[in-house]
């Protein structure tokens, strides 16, 4: 396993949902990285892996299924 696997929970399906509409309304994977900065997350790539984390303290939500990418 790699170390982002072993920190990283599942996200929760509320914030999956929410995550998800943002990225349908997005027209660029820019932009919906912009819209989620709105709800206070970001998301950063780790080994090829997307994280969703918290822009207010930097900690990881979970990792992002490979729709996402």
């Amino acid at each position: 396993m790699a170390p982002t696997e072993q920190k990283t929970a599942p996200i929760e399906p509320s914030v999956l949902d929410l995550i998800r509409s943002e990225r349908q309304k997005a027209l660029s994977p820019r932009e919906w990285r912009f819209r989620l900065r709105g709800y206070g997350y970001a998301v950063r790539t780790v080994e090829g892996a997307q994280i969703l984390t918290r822009l207010s303290t930097g900690d990881e939500v979970g990792r992002l299924p490979p729709e996402f990418a």
